[in-house]
């Protein structure tokens, strides 16, 4: 397998605050990762250098081996096949389901060209495949914005899917989803990480043992521990530090 993202020594700081302190991380490529840590830890941070927010003050970040993200802006990134999603969905509320996805495809034109424009059949072949990952399908003519708080963030996930990533950094997906939108969750993520790299950042342990993924727990800004779930719960610096307050 080979190495999709490979960071080594990031360190930033904030006014003084060391955000990130010598951070070393390596993601291989189709791999789901879930990082945890305390607040404070440099998770938010670390998604900011990778997708071009913030610039290291020193480190690598590579992305498929040779492409250095440290001299890239946002949308180079975004371009090279890195997508994001933030905590807060971010849809257009007036828009149906459908048309989300369509005003998020990669497409030549611009967005609201594409609205109006005849989709061809491999078009329409990638929207129903997308709603039907992201468990929309029925609700393909609704309203964005008539979606539970649950379903906007599956949309907001298929229309990063629309861009066609190599690799998807969410940011803490469950937050104020019910236990079921939460279990489906992790059904799709496990999905899309049968075709594409992702690393999720999260708190709630529940979640992150669905995912049954290998866990990277952060710590004032470098890896503290990293395996399976069960060994990260029961390293005691990871105890003293995060689980046991």
């Amino acid at each position: 397998m080979s190495d999709v993202l490979y960071l080594d020594g990031i360190s930033v700081s904030f006014g003084g605050f060391k955000a990130l302190n010598d951070l070393s991380l390596v993601v291989e490529k189709g791999e789901m990762r879930a990082i945890i840590g305390p607040n404070g830890a440099g998770k938010t941070t670390m998604m900011d250098i990778i997708t071009g927010r913030t610039r290291p003050d020193k480190g690598i970040a590579l992305f498929q081996g040779d492409r250095d993200l440290t001299g890239m802006d946002e949308a180079e990134i975004a371009n090279l096949g890195i997508g994001r999603k933030f905590q807060k969905p971010t849809v257009f509320e007036s828009h149906s389901v459908e048309d989300n996805l369509l005003l998020a495809q990669k497409a030549p034109r611009g967005p609201w060209a594409t609205l109006f424009a005849k989709l061809s059949a491999a078009q329409q072949d990638v929207i129903d495949g997308t709603l039907d990952t992201i468990a929309l399908s029925d609700s393909r003519q609704r309203l964005a914005g008539e979606l539970s708080h649950g379903q906007k963030q599956w949309l907001e996930i298929g229309m990063l899917l629309m861009q066609e990533p190599e690799l998807l950094l969410v940011d803490e997906p469950v937050a104020g989803m019910t236990d079921a939108e939460t279990e489906q969750t992790a059904v799709l993520l496990r999905e899309i990480s049968k075709t594409r790299s992702v690393v999720v950042v999260e708190h709630d342990m529940e979640f992150v043992r669905a995912l049954g993924t290998k866990v990277t727990v952060l710590h004032e800004g470098s890896v503290l521990s990293e395996g399976s779930l069960e060994s990260v719960q029961n390293d005691s610096r990871v105890i003293e530090v995060y689980l046991g307050r």
